[in-house]
């Protein structure tokens, strides 16, 4: 049974503690819990009576006297590299919340440490792990559409989560290197491995067009506060965040705030905020295939669509997550089921809408996968799902690359930025010569059983 310590128990944190305390508790043993805030370093002792507990400050004194086998990571983005690199050091694994870390240089330092330690780094990149999207890998394994040219990914963001990262520390781009890095990285990272390559040219586009002052003005809340608690526009106001209203955040924040100031529900108005909420970029891929990519974080609904077009045909993946959004910005309830279809169309065919694997639980059902995965030691992996330091290194790539073309008004060479990192172990997708579609035979596709066809 390996040992795990946590620095960082946040809301990122409780996935985590959750599953060693509670499904997983054969598998791993929790030694050592760190955090900069004392409120919540006490409440995930609570969680976990008798596992010691560090301040920030004492985090290599922690390593030391537990010496756990695995480090999971959930602090801020902007501190994922001092806490990696300090336990690789010290001869532990490391687990970390995604992205990897935001800029260049944390990715050059999180890779030496890495070579110089020999120890393992993983990414919990949770949404390769959701069976509808493995499912979408296989498609592309399988070579049914044959040689991928080009793909097409849209991702909508609701204003109950979108708005969410306007109101908390992501809302500044040297915390979280926006949402090109801390939220894309999960999309940047699921076009890599579903094409099995890495980004070689980024041109991006972006601006904050609906997060603005005056914005805040044109919906009437021109007497709002710098937060949502006791803000005078609270009762009219769809973007507002009900602390009080939650136990679970208040618990990790509301009565927290007095040791370190951090205030979880700011204005999602502010002129405080730098990062983009409208985001477009091309992306050209090692392979030849490129990528047209898109997010917006203020849609009524929430969810996603990706196409990939091929020699032999097309497959497309559509998803919608959350339908609607209530008037006072809590989500509808009950929830209606999160619905996905797949479409694979080849060349003189008609098309066929896959019969989807079950899944439950959150990220469609992957954080359920990955915990399995991560905990209990898995051994089949056929389609690559563990993700290292490389897989993260260039998933962050492609925002670091968007965050410098932004900057520069112009594409950037993801190797400029990327260094000596090495290419990931990506289970392969086919790029060979495209065959004669005739020879097209339903047999050689084990998905297509049970599919329907249109």
């Amino acid at each position: 049974m390996k040992t795990y310590a946590i620095v960082g128990t946040g809301h990122r944190a409780q996935m985590y503690l959750g599953a060693l305390l509670g499904a997983h508790a054969a598998d791993g043993r929790l030694v050592g819990l760190c955090d900069s805030n004392p409120g919540r370093l006490a409440h995930a002792m609570a969680q976990a009576p008798g596992v010691p507990g560090f301040a920030a400050d004492d985090f290599d004194a922690m390593l030391a006297q537990t010496r756990p086998d695995r480090v999971i990571v959930t602090v801020p983005d902007y501190l994922h590299a001092d806490y990696i690199v300090r336990a690789l050091r010290a001869g532990c694994d490391v687990i970390t919340e995604k992205p990897l870390t935001t800029d260049a240089d944390a990715c050059a330092r999180i890779l030496a440490a890495k070579r110089e330690s020999g120890r393992q780094v993983i990414v919990g990149f949770n949404y390769r792990y959701s069976p509808v999207r493995t499912l979408l890998k296989q498609v592309l394994m399988s070579g049914i559409i044959g040689h991928v040219h080009n793909a097409t990914f849209e991702w909508q963001l609701d204003t109950h989560h979108g708005a969410d990262y306007f109101r908390r520390w992501h809302r500044n781009r040297e915390n979280s290197g926006g949402l090109w890095v801390h939220k894309a990285t999960h999309h940047f990272d699921l076009l890599n491995w579903w094409l099995a390559t890495v980004p070689k040219r980024v041109t991006a586009l972006g601006k904050r067009v609906f997060y603005r002052p005056e914005i805040g003005d044109a919906l009437g809340f021109t007497d709002r506060a710098d937060r949502c608690t006791g803000c005078p526009a609270f009762a009219r106001c769809g973007f507002r965040l009900d602390m009080a209203g939650s136990a679970a955040l208040s618990a990790l924040y509301a009565d927290t705030e007095t040791y370190d100031g951090y205030l979880r529900d700011k204005c999602v108005f502010s002129p405080d905020i730098d990062i983009e909420d409208s985001m477009s970029a091309l992306i050209e891929y090692a392979n030849g295939v490129t990528a047209n990519y898109t997010l917006t974080a203020y849609n009524p609904c929430e969810g996603y669509r990706v196409v990939f077009d091929g020699t032999r045909g097309r497959v497309e993946l559509t998803n919608i997550e959350r339908q609607a959004v209530q008037p006072d910005g809590r989500l509808v309830r009950p929830a209606a089921p999160e619905t996905n279809r797949i479409v694979v169309q080849p060349h003189f065919a008609r098309p066929y809408v896959l019969k989807l694997p079950e899944a439950g639980g959150l990220h469609g059902g992957g954080d359920a996968v990955m915990l399995r995965r991560l905990f209990a030691a898995a051994s089949n992996d056929q389609y690559g799902h563990v993700a290292d330091e490389r897989a993260g290194v260039w998933s962050a790539m492609v925002g670091i690359a968007a965050n410098a073309s932004l900057v520069r008004g112009a594409g950037v060479e993801v190797a400029e930025l990327a260094g000596d990192a090495a290419v990931p172990d990506y289970a392969p997708a086919p790029f060979g010569p495209a065959e004669i579609w005739q020879n097209f035979d339903p047999a050689r596709y084990p998905f297509l059983e049970g599919a329907e066809v249109l």
